[in-house]
């Protein structure tokens, strides 16, 4: 049975604190959305993942369910429909979040790719670190850890490390209707914590041609692979939504376990076809491990760091009120 038409708003009072549009909440914002737009370049990262560490998973969820569900109330001809779900849209969380993720995409398209090409053990080792560092910030909002909800930690840990592990494809000039089905499904990828979108991309064949679109300003390409990934994501964020309200830890651990598989990845030391290689005997395994480590550090500052950006966003009404 499927998502119903109307879907209760995510109860956890974290993710549902509301936003000042201050100076610094956009700015907090915005820096997560560079954060998010970062990780979607890297293959093996996903911007999901991201948004989970930094605790507002869920709070976006919600608003692009409303944001995607829109149109269609629009062409029902339901306008107070359509009116009240542009009220449930959290703006000043959703827009300099956008603002962020585009200016990290074109920025980092034209450098993360080149560093990754020049230093891909450590590129991977710091990735690596950060990823599994961050494992027990998301798995701190599974309530009820039964039996039940390790195991779908486990299967959907497996799954991902199947997935990560498929050789990567090549595609030189794809035709634009396979750039808005790949765009489709990459977008659902990339707000999954574990499934990186990029990564998809590039066993579809469609990373390089896609970094090149962008770097090109191919408006044409872009535009096709942007409505592609408009309704991927007006799609699934409906039926995400839905399952984070209705079987929220399952749906939880599940989300880590694909964060757990997904570290195959980014494991330092690979082949041409993804086969995981052991360290080499020499003394350079000792550099990329100390990329890891500074990974785990940097996740560590980060989860300070955000909790001090926690407090851009509380509302007044929130605080106590002082007496005169």
């Amino acid at each position: 049975m499927g998502p119903p038409d109307t879907l209760p708003r995510v109860t956890d009072t974290h993710q549902r604190a509301p936003i000042r549009t201050t100076s610094a909440a956009v700015l907090a914002h915005y820096l997560r959305g560079c954060a998010m737009g970062s990780a979607d370049i890297v293959p093996g990262v996903s911007g999901g993942t991201v948004a989970l560490i930094l605790g507002i998973y869920e709070r976006l969820i919600g608003s692009i369910r409303a944001a995607a569900s829109v149109p269609l109330a629009a062409a029902r001809g339901d306008r107070r429909r359509a009116r009240s779900l542009l009220r449930e849209v959290e703006w000043a969380l959703v827009l300099p979040l956008a603002a962020g993720i585009a200016s990290a995409l074109v920025v980092g398209a034209a450098v993360i790719p080149g560093l990754m090409e020049r230093h891909p053990e450590g590129s991977r080792a710091l990735f690596f670190g950060l990823i599994a560092a961050a494992l027990p910030i998301p798995w701190r909002r599974v309530r009820a850890r039964r039996a039940s909800v390790y195991g779908i930690a486990a299967i959907a840990a497996a799954g991902a490390f199947a997935l990560v592990g498929l050789p990567p494809a090549e595609l030189a000039e794809p035709a634009l209707p396979l750039v808005f089905a790949a765009a489709s499904v990459a977008i659902v990828a990339m707000i999954l914590p574990g499934v990186s979108g990029s990564f998809l991309l590039v066993i579809m064949g469609m990373y390089a041609p896609t970094l090149a679109a962008v770097n090109d300003r191919d408006l044409v390409y872009v535009a096709v692979f942007a409505a592609g990934a408009v309704v991927g994501l007006g799609l699934f964020a409906r039926l995400l939504e839905w399952l984070l309200a209705h079987r929220h830890d399952a749906t939880m651990a599940a989300l880590v376990g694909l964060m757990v598989g997904s570290l195959r990845a980014l494991w330092p030391w690979q082949d041409a076809d993804r086969g995981l290689l052991a360290p080499p005997a020499d003394g350079s395994a000792w550099t990329v491990v100390g990329m890891a480590v500074l990974g785990l550090s940097l996740i560590t500052v980060l989860a300070l760091v955000e909790r001090r950006l926690d407090g851009a966003d509380e509302a007044p009404a929130q605080r106590p009120a002082q007496r005169p």
